[in-house]
């Protein structure tokens, strides 16, 4: 273990937000974020900083975008990824769209689309209208339709313009995966380059989906088991970021439950609900939260429910970007103090 004299000096002398969160031993559990629609389109490269508010299509689609965020309080992540050699065709725009099918669910569904360029605006502003005016007519868009929900997509964050790290420690993590997971997987894998989707103290950061899982602080050597799930569960136990069917502290639970049960818990129904909590300093902190995590079988027939208490168990220094005067600050670290089945 590094020694505090050692984390100060890799601290000070360290220009990658990832590199500090790492060396000062933060737990990425937690991090995910709640997401019920996922967004994903392809754009090329290069993506600036503030790309989503420079490209004429995406600009189009802002408007819409916030409506159904800060109007209505619908969970959408927006994504974009990069065009690929293989699996992309020219003049066309590739649309994915993720959501949560039910109140217990262990992946989320999927809708893809190729679509030629002048209406990908359009798709997408049918599938945000879709969350907001049930039901919304996709059929126009039907011949565009890819039947591909046998196919697992992982989606590594490579924008350096937003964050360095997530440049420096994702495109090789990126290239692994690309050159040697995806095409040993017949046809059942892709993986993309993606635009920033949180944490870049984490990078390299990748999503998995459908499951819905996010991972950080990548290392090569961990790529086999995350792709593969060929070993015990407890391996990737520190680069979990969450699944984001849950919310922060149901991600904690989770993970417990999942280094308990092994692979086979992923494949569960679930969904997570906060029993009580201490907040202090009018809920910008919390000392310690209860909550449950209710699972079934993919039939519905075992029915079962955990509880959980999580508790504060320190704060380590974290730097939240690779900016030039990188600024630390104290990040707060909780344990599950105690878990048991109650039903």
């Amino acid at each position: 273990m590094p020694t505090q004299h050692t984390h100060q000096l890799l601290t000070r002398d360290c220009r990658f937000c990832s590199l500090v969160s790492k060396v000062n031993g933060e737990d990425p559990i937690g991090t995910a974020g709640t997401c019920e629609h996922w967004l994903i389109m392809e754009v090329p490269q290069p993506w600036s900083q503030e790309i989503f508010q420079e490209n004429p299509t995406l600009k189009s689609l802002i408007g819409l975008f916030q409506e159904l965020i800060f109007k209505h309080g619908i969970k959408l992540k927006p994504m974009l990824i990069a065009p690929d050699r293989e699996y992309s065709h020219p003049g066309f725009t590739r649309v994915l769209y993720y959501y949560r099918p039910a109140k217990l669910f262990s992946q989320f569904e999927k809708q893809e689309f190729v679509v030629p360029e002048s209406e990908a605006a359009a798709l997408v502003t049918a599938i945000f209208k879709q969350l907001i005016q049930q039901p919304n007519d996709l059929s126009e868009f039907q011949q565009y339709q890819q039947q591909t929900s046998h196919i697992r997509e992982l989606m590594v964050c490579t924008h350096a313009q937003v964050d360095l790290a997530c440049g420096r420690f994702g495109t090789p993590i990126y290239r692994q995966l690309r050159k040697e997971y995806a095409p040993a997987a017949n046809g059942k894998l892709r993986v993309w380059q993606t635009t920033h989707f949180g944490g870049h103290q984490f990078a390299p950061t990748l999503v998995d989906l459908p499951q819905g899982c996010l991972w950080g602080h990548l290392e090569p050597d961990i790529l086999d088991l995350l792709v593969k799930r060929n070993n015990s569960v407890s391996g990737l136990r520190q680069y979990y970021r969450g699944w984001t069917g849950l919310n922060q502290f149901e991600q904690i639970a989770e993970r417990e439950i999942w280094m308990q049960s092994g692979w086979t818990w992923l494949d569960y129904l679930k969904a997570g609900k906060v029993l009580a909590m201490e907040e202090v300093a009018e809920g910008r902190d919390i000392n310690w939260v209860e909550v449950r995590i209710d699972f079934a079988d993919l039939d519905g027939s075992t029915l079962g429910a955990y509880e959980a208490r999580i508790e504060v168990c320190g704060e380590v220094m974290s730097a939240l970007n690779s900016a030039k005067e990188m600024e630390l600050e104290a990040v707060k670290q909780y344990r599950v103090s105690r878990l048991s089945r109650c039903r």
